[in-house]
């Protein structure tokens, strides 16, 4: 199959038509190999416009995805990375999205909570040569304080909502990017950090699949 090919025609025909615009988010997506990045038997679909399964449930985890192209790259383009930027992906699984961090980024720390994920997300990321990530095991949504402040921190899936964990992580001026909410209601936000104070705001409608983990507590009703 030609793969570079295929990901000519996903940046033109599924990413550019969604007003991502920004060269080097462009640049990302035609250079990181995303059949690398799924299993073996997906390779031949890898670039087609939708979430691709990179987990299968079972009882201790709902199915884990590849969040599809097109929302992935307006997502990405929202965070506005600098090559300055110290990012923390919250939910790497496989290493897709913090392969493509790293080309825009000065280095990445990838939070994955799936040990099996993190192990495959190492070493498909270090044979590929992507040095400046770290991938990290542990609580997505306390994110990984040891390594902050963040200039940048993405969440890779939709949210019920972000803990306040996650923003205390941001340096000042810092962005957070993440979906929040589910199904069509769902919006991306850009959360912005000046000082101690925390602004969000939407930016656009967003349906992508959720990040397990970030499941509001059922609330009493009398």
């Amino acid at each position: 199959m030609d793969f570079v090919g295929a990901r000519q025609k996903m940046v033109d025909n599924q990413i550019r038509t969604t007003d991502v615009t920004s060269h080097s988010v462009l640049k990302a997506f035609l250079t990181v190999e995303r059949e690398k990045f799924v299993p073996a038997t997906m390779a031949a679909v890898a670039y087609i416009d939708d979430d691709l399964e990179i987990a299968s449930a079972n009882e201790d985890r709902p199915a884990r995805y590849i969040m599809e192209p097109s929302p992935l790259a307006k997502l990405l383009q929202l965070a506005s990375v600098k090559k300055t930027d110290l990012v923390l992906e919250v939910g790497c699984g496989t290493g897709y999205a913090a392969a493509l961090l790293s080309l825009v980024s000065d280095s990445v720390v990838a939070l994955e909570s799936d040990e099996a994920l993190a192990n495959q997300a190492t070493d498909t990321l270090s044979e590929n040569g992507y040095d400046n990530v770290a991938v990290v095991t542990g609580d997505l949504k306390a994110g990984y304080p040891s390594a902050a402040p963040y200039d940048v921190i993405f969440v890779n899936g939709a949210v019920e909502a972000v803990p306040q964990a996650l923003t205390d992580q941001l340096r000042d001026g810092g962005r957070l990017v993440a979906v929040v909410g589910t199904g069509n209601a769902a919006q991306a936000h850009l959360f912005t950090r000046t000082g101690n104070d925390i602004s969000s705001r939407p930016v656009f409608n967003c349906s992508i699949k959720l990040l397990p983990g970030f499941e509001l507590a059922p609330e009493f009703v009398f």
